[in-house]
């Protein structure tokens, strides 16, 4: 007879991380000795790249007793923390107040719903932003009723990732990476990496992206000089910062769709766009690259976006 000690499985927090690196070869052709790979964050079980920092913050909040069956989780975010933090207090048993804009997509309220979390919704015309103010407010209101995560200052989230992405890409490319590119929205996932792969190989040149204006179609990136910046930022990290156009992420979204079969995120566009741009300029110098950047989620909460059929063009 089978006993449960001789089950093989993995747990929620064991299948976080690890995620695979797509090669995008369509995107260089006529490049030789030029690669962009992805890291398919959409392996992770909530089905993006912030499943890394919520369950980093969510692991320190527990060892430290600031969560519970009775204890809330309270944190802003514009939709994939939120729904990282989610699943995890319905799979470790506690409650999550999330407050965030209420023009997220209707796919993202429907995970956040199926998973049972308190929402407070914020006003959308001030963003992400918006969410962070009323978070803060909700905090100071009822100090005892919440352990504010705050993701955008938790020294944990840009920890998740030095701790490991930057390793993972460093094995996965067997230490050939030469060039890393990431958006910014809380930074976290920029600043982790960036510092470890520092370490590995002080040569690396990382490049962070950002949307080129406040109003944008970027969900989840910010626009710094004119956003709360995160205390975990650190603008001097940077190689280089590029400003990316939206218009540029969707029709990087639907090129990846009709020509590679990959269906990801606008922020995921937003990066492969970048990439791109790096690689074109490494080519035109007569250099070969291995740049590497974050596919930070799929289409799947995006699929009600009008440009998925209203684009006839793509890049």
């Amino acid at each position: 007879m089978t006993t449960a000690t001789q089950i093989l499985g993995t747990s929620l927090l064991e299948r976080i991380g690890n995620t695979p690196l797509v090669r995008l070869d369509e995107l260089t052709t006529g490049m030789p000795g030029i690669q962009i790979l992805g890291k398919a964050e959409w392996a992770n079980p909530g089905g993006s790249v912030k499943d890394r920092a919520a369950s980093a913050i969510v692991a320190d909040a527990l060892r430290r007793g600031l969560i519970g069956p009775t204890q809330a989780l309270l944190d802003a975010t514009s939709g994939n923390t939120g729904i990282a933090y989610a699943m995890l207090g319905a799979a470790l048993h506690f409650p999550v107040t999330l407050c965030m804009p209420s023009n997220v997509s209707p796919e993202r309220k429907k995970y956040l719903a199926a998973y049972g979390a308190n929402i407070v919704w914020t006003n959308p015309a001030e963003g992400s932003d918006g969410a962070i103010r009323m978070a803060r407010k909700l905090a100071a209101e009822a100090p005892g009723a919440y352990f504010y995560a705050d993701q955008y200052s938790n020294e944990q989230n840009w920890l998740s990732h030095y701790h490991t992405t930057a390793n993972e890409i460093w094995a996965q490319t067997d230490h050939q990476v030469t060039h890393f590119v990431a958006g910014l929205g809380t930074s976290g996932t920029f600043m982790g990496t960036t510092r470890r792969l520092r370490e590995l190989n002080p040569g690396i040149r990382c490049i962070s992206m950002q949307p080129d204006s406040p109003f944008n179609g970027l969900e989840g990136l910010k626009h710094m000089a004119t956003a709360i910046v995160p205390k975990i930022y650190d603008p001097t990290l940077a190689d280089e910062n590029i400003p990316m156009e939206t218009e540029r992420a969707y029709a990087m979204c639907l090129r990846l769709a009709r020509r590679c079969g990959l269906l990801v995120g606008v922020s995921a566009g937003a990066a492969v766009a970048t990439a791109l741009q790096v690689a074109e300029r490494e080519h035109a110098a007569g250099r070969e690259a291995v740049i590497v950047t974050i596919l930070c989620d799929s289409a799947e909460k995006y699929m009600s976006e009008r440009f998925w059929t209203e684009a006839p063009d793509i890049l």
